[in-house]
């Protein structure tokens, strides 16, 4: 019997008996349900973190740190030795703990190190107020603003390079400030005030310390931003500015204090960055000289790594599922070598081959297989298709993302996977038939 007859003979088998196939093959449909969407979902994170890395990071720097556990390392549980670089961190978890600081030395001895382009601070100042004239007064953060980063914008442009007092303001504050518009907001300026350090002899009262203590500046607004769906939580307020209108107000703020010139990270910009061995190799000279260094990659891989936890998790329910069809599949199809006893006996004594009656029932677990595989894999992909706008907008992934993003060689060597187990899973039922001695088989009631 040639192979496709074989294979043609096999779905009419499995036709005779429509209920107990479909059954049978929803079993796995379950798993290849779970399966597809997980696959699905794990490439749209994947393309989110790809997509926040792009905006966020410059892949040609290092972040570099003086303490580790900013970046995630080091062991919190152990007392650490005192040092006069020492500021208060708050964690993921809302911990403040104490982390050891760059100064302008360290900058001084990484700038030194062979193949370090340029180095950039990481500088948040605290703003006491926001204010325009006859409007209320707000609290606020200013951020420098990194070159690379790639905003979403209501109104206005970002200048290349932002510089000198520009400011960048989020949409939450227009109307807060008396704007009719976010149009009419870009060009105008605003009013930022900025606490000065307690000095010996300043006045007792708290008002009168605001009042003599306090540096205004005014900021041009270049470009109104739209809240971010990739920002940290409580950042979605950040003002940002030029580097240099970032380093005025943070001394204003630190002039005098332990956090004067003290940075929690830098940013390195390697030379010919792009290439992979540069940015090693400058990462590993940072090391020698006692500081740590992380690259975009790493930050990337520490993101990919907690998205691979969530994805096993799920992958690990829709295995559970696959391997109860397993069983399914190995009772439907001893059951339907009892059932055709005599006719694989009639078989036998028309001379096919043992190994052409094993094949024929192996055809029939992949047709199961592929059955079940084609029903899940597809119900996934038309309700996660159908769903993914929704989905998407609910949860606020924002404009060029998608939640599930779904591959047709993914679902094509899923399906494969399945028919493969099937077949193994057929493969016992299959020797018992092929083992039928004809002659009893014959005499089969």
């Amino acid at each position: 019997m040639f192979l496709s007859d074989q294979i043609r003979r096999a779905g009419r088998s499995l036709r005779s008996a429509k209920a107990r196939t479909l059954l049978t093959a929803m079993a796995i449909a379950v798993g290849a349900f779970a399966l597809t969407l997980t696959l699905a979902a794990s490439n749209g994170a994947q393309s989110f973190v790809n997509n926040i890395i792009a905006k966020n990071f410059d892949p040609t720097e290092l972040i570099v740190v003086a303490d580790q556990t900013v970046l995630g390392g080091g062991d919190a549980s152990k007392p650490t030795e005192y040092s006069g670089n020492f500021g208060s961190s708050v964690s993921n978890s809302g911990a403040v703990t104490q982390v050891k600081r760059l100064t302008d030395d360290d900058i001084k001895k990484v700038k030194a190190v062979p193949g370090v382009e340029s180095v950039r601070e990481d500088i948040t100042a605290n703003l006491q107020y926001i204010t325009r004239p006859d409007q209320k007064k707000f609290v606020g953060t200013m951020q420098s603003f990194p070159p690379f980063q790639q905003p979403d914008l209501i109104a206005g442009s970002i200048p290349k390079p932002l510089i000198g007092k520009q400011v960048l303001l989020p949409e939450a504050y227009i109307a807060a400030l008396g704007f009719p518009s976010v149009e009419a907001a870009v060009g105008k300026t605003i009013t930022v005030g900025v606490q000065k350090p307690p000095a010996t002899g300043a006045p007792q009262t708290f008002s009168q310390a605001i009042v003599q203590d306090s540096v205004v500046q005014e900021f041009t607004i270049a470009a109104i931003l739209k809240k971010p769906t990739t920002s940290q939580p409580g950042t979605e307020l950040y003002l940002f500015t030029s580097q240099e209108a970032a380093h005025e107000l943070n001394d204003i703020s630190t002039l005098g204090t332990a956090n004067y010139r003290a940075y929690t990270d830098i940013f390195v910009k390697v030379a010919d960055g792009n290439n992979a061995q540069n940015i090693t190799a400058v990462q590993n000279k940072i090391k020698d000289i006692g500081f740590y260094a992380q690259s975009v990659k790493d930050t990337q891989a520490f993101l990919t790594q907690i998205i691979s936890v969530l994805q096993g998790i799920v992958i690990a329910f829709g295995l559970i599922a696959v391997l109860a069809s397993i069983f399914g599949i190995v009772n439907t199809m001893y059951i339907s070598v009892l059932q055709r006893t005599r006719e694989i006996g009639l078989m036998k004594a028309l001379g096919m081959r043992k190994r052409d009656i094993g094949r024929l029932f192996r055809f029939e677990a992949a047709w199961i297989g592929l059955l079940g595989g084609a029903i899940g894999a597809g119900l996934a992909f038309g309700l996660g298709t159908a769903l993914n706008p929704w989905i998407t907008a609910k949860v606020n992934l924002g404009a060029g993302n998608s939640l599930l993003i779904f591959q047709p060689l993914q679902i094509g060597i899923l399906i494969l996977i399945l028919v493969i187990i099937s077949i193994l899973a057929g493969w016992l039922p299959s020797r018992k038939a092929a083992k039928l001695d004809p002659i009893e088989a014959l005499r089969t009631e």
